[in-house]
């Protein structure tokens, strides 16, 4: 049995196919009343019927389990599409490129939803050669910490583990990276987009709200 695959997919997905649950059950072998006891989730299909089931809806076995389908089939490919997750417990983090099922310490995890920087965790970047050099303005307790910096290109991802009591920095190759994105151990993940005029200067904005005003003029010249 699998308790991942839940009746509220499977209903979903019968019906955006049309199909009824005799008809259902009709592809899979089982009877109609089987399909009713999933979908009333009185029960859970086996765990041998998983890629039988996401064959009748022409998804992977991954898009199944996570209730998640995926639309545009390069997704996958695509690193500004990663998604990083991060386990509660033991502080693992994971990269994915596309849609995934990710488990750590028996806890499924969800991905992290980045938000814009701010004035508790400002970023400030410059360019040394050919080379970042992204540092975060954040303390680095023991309790309270910068867990990593990745920077994505849009075929690359480059990804820095940091460490309490050690320096949020990183220095990061420039070669097409178009997003930094950092983690914090309380308040989650952080991103910024990299501004042609801003970030590929030698010296970094100290003041938020200079390069928000910059990123805002950028924007109307750029697009």
């Amino acid at each position: 049995m699998n308790q991942y695959v839940t009746g509220a997919v499977i209903k979903e997905l019968r019906e955006k196919y049309h199909l009824t649950q005799t008809e259902l059950a009709a592809k899979l072998n089982v009877s109609d009343k089987t399909v009713s006891k999933w979908e009333t989730a009185k029960g859970y299909p086996d765990i041998s019927l998983l890629e039988p089931i996401a064959q009748v809806f022409d998804i992977s076995v991954t898009e199944l389990i996570s209730g998640n389908t995926v639309s545009n089939m390069n997704v996958s490919a695509n690193m500004m599409r990663s998604k990083f997750y991060v386990c509660p417990i033991c502080g693992n983090s994971i990269h994915s490129m596309g849609e995934a099922v990710i488990q750590c310490h028996g806890i499924m995890l969800t991905p992290c939803q980045a938000e814009e920087t701010d004035e508790s965790h400002m970023i400030f970047i410059e360019r040394v050669e050919d080379e970042y050099y992204v540092r975060v303005e954040h303390d680095m307790t023991k309790q309270h910490y910068i867990s990593f910096i990745a920077a994505l290109s849009s075929n690359k991802i480059e990804m820095v583990k940091l460490y309490p009591e050690g320096n949020a920095e990183a220095r990061i190759k420039i070669n097409g990276v178009k997003k930094i994105l950092f983690y914090c151990n309380r308040d989650g993940l952080f991103s910024i987009n990299l501004i042609k005029g801003i970030d590929d200067k030698q010296t970094s904005y100290d003041d938020t709200k200079e390069r928000k005003a910059l990123e805002r003029a950028a924007e109307v010249l750029f697009g």
